[in-house]
């Protein structure tokens, strides 16, 4: 892995999550095998934690509940879309950072159990997250509209930034923030970070384009909320927060979207995550650049779900 410097951590956290990778190829064979990996990565629930599964308009749903008492302005709340290449992945893959983000910030996080491709190719997995966010605003949670952000990591971060554009184009309220960790925003195959991490560690440019040509096989022509780079107005988005990982075919996807947003007079912020690889959100604890990225991820958050006075 000479092209790739990771430190000794990262490294051993690359090692552990390769030694999951299952020879069969089939697609329950993949997703067992994910299952299995992220399962290895998920931590006892810190204590306190409500947790409940329900669904919300026919969709699936996870929240997560701390033990604070309910303001009298509506609670905060983060609305978070998993990662997996909308192939794999579920409410169970990401309770790691879920039950840590609603423990941490004290505040409610629901989770969003969206259809998977290639079963349920695009729009499906945007519409189940348009239908909770919708379902939201009415109930059975008192919200507090200015404190409701999104947050979604790689297929969920392409999932999070299309829901701002969808809202956004119907004239619906937009999310308090947008915070997208190594997004797929269907960025252009010449970018940089697609040659030069082409077989980048636990992502490379191949996965990347596989992923997609399932999530998109129904689609002839692909618009801005199958890939959000696409979209020709940036104006009126939320405010955003988008880390990338160094060594990651998606790096330049969130660099680019990051740019097109400031363009357009929408405040972002770039995390540009030195040493990171992709999915390493699961290095939590284990090496120290992670650790930092969480940092400055709940840093933002804090400031962003804040009461306004």
């Amino acid at each position: 892995m000479a092209p790739y410097p990771l430190s000794v951590q990262m490294q051993a956290f690359v090692e552990k999550t390769v030694s999951f990778n299952s020879t069969e190829s089939s697609l329950d064979g993949l997703r067992q095998a994910y299952s299995e990996m992220c399962r290895a990565f998920t931590p006892p629930r810190p204590v306190g934690l409500y947790v409940v599964d329900f669904e919300l308009a026919g969709v699936p749903v996870r929240s997560y509940q701390p033990p604070v008492l309910p303001s009298a302005t509506g609670v905060p709340c983060i609305v978070y879309m998993h990662g997996g290449g909308w192939v794999v992945g579920n409410l169970d893959s990401h309770d790691f950072i879920c039950a840590e983000l609603a423990s941490t910030l004290g505040v409610l996080v629901v989770a969003v159990d969206y259809r998977l491709a290639p079963e349920h190719p695009f729009p499906a997995a945007l519409d189940d997250c348009l239908t909770v966010w919708r379902a939201l605003r009415t109930g059975p949670f008192r919200l507090d509209p200015e404190r409701t952000l999104v947050v979604g990591d790689s297929a969920g971060g392409n999932l999070a930034a299309a829901l701002c554009l969808a809202l956004r184009d119907s004239g619906e309220p937009v999310p308090g923030a947008q915070v997208l960790i190594y997004p797929g925003l269907g960025g252009d195959h010449r970018l940089p970070s697609r040659s030069e991490c082409a077989d980048a560690p636990l992502l490379s440019s191949s996965d990347l384009d596989c992923y997609q040509a399932l999530y998109l096989r129904a689609t002839a022509k692909p618009g801005a909320y199958a890939m959000p780079l696409l979209a020709g107005n940036f104006r009126g988005l939320p405010p955003a927060w988008i880390a990338v990982a160094q060594f990651d075919p998606l790096r330049d996807d969130g660099v680019q979207y990051a740019e097109r947003l400031n363009a357009a007079g929408v405040a972002s912020t770039l995390y540009y995550g030195e040493g990171l690889v992709h999915g390493c959100l699961r290095a939590r604890g284990q090496a120290v650049e992670v650790d930092a990225l969480y940092e400055t991820l709940l840093g933002y958050l804090a400031e962003k779900l804040a009461a306004k006075l």
